[in-house]
């Protein structure tokens, strides 16, 4: 076996340890960095601070790696992390909704999580549906089980609350998100995503309010 695959520093490869955690720290920033098909594995290696021997012993290539943080990082999307209050009347529950949703995706470590994932979409169509799956889809799926409890209620008039959340998450992103992702600003004030969220929220009771 070659010399750079004998390091005294690998335990058996999914030991689920310090080590491993260690990686795929260096790995993430590696990769935020540079992109998937920018950050090499001595890259990743340099960043995790360990050798490249012990990279490839825990990770067979640096395509198994990405996937193995993209995994980690469904349950930390925004749409998951993004959580209901229920105080209030409609209005004031789907502002709220948009102004944390917004502060989550206008968060820079989203943001350029974001970036590589797109960058990374076409060479791997999975880890895109992935993060579209548990992001995006699982917040509109989400919200729209809200929104049908406010119908219910007698709050809101939904011929379709699919299509509504859908709706209703774009509304309040606005230009707000695209901005932040394609770099024209690095950050967005909290009056601007406080008004972007409450101009949506208008457009849509003025739309499917009862």
């Amino acid at each position: 076996m070659d010399a750079e695959f004998q390091d005294s520093e690998a335990p058996h490869r999914h030991d689920g340890g310090a080590k491993r955690r260690q990686i795929m720290d260096g790995a993430r920033a590696a990769f935020l960095a540079s992109g998937f098909d920018g950050a090499s594995m001595n890259d990743i290696a340099r960043s995790a601070g360990v050798s490249k021997g012990t990279l490839y012993a825990y990770f067979d290539s640096k395509e198994e790696l990405f996937k193995e943080i993209i995994r980690e990082q469904k349950a930390q999307t925004a749409e998951r992390l993004c959580g209901f209050t229920r105080d209030g009347d409609a209005r004031a529950m789907l502002c709220d909704f948009g102004r944390r949703l917004l502060n989550k995706l206008t968060d820079p470590t989203h943001v350029s999580l974001a970036r590589v994932v797109i960058g990374a979409a076409e060479k791997f169509p999975s880890v895109g549906r992935a993060l579209y799956d548990e992001g995006p889809l699982f917040g509109a799926t989400r919200l729209a089980l809200e929104l049908r409890r406010l119908e219910e209620a007698g709050k809101l008039r939904l011929p379709d609350p699919e299509r509504a959340a859908w709706q209703l998450i774009d509304l309040c992103q606005a230009h707000v998100y695209k901005r932040v992702l394609f770099g024209v600003v690095d950050r967005v004030a909290p009056e601007e995503i406080e008004a972007a969220v409450v101009a949506g929220v208008d457009v849509f009771l003025k739309a499917y309010g009862a």
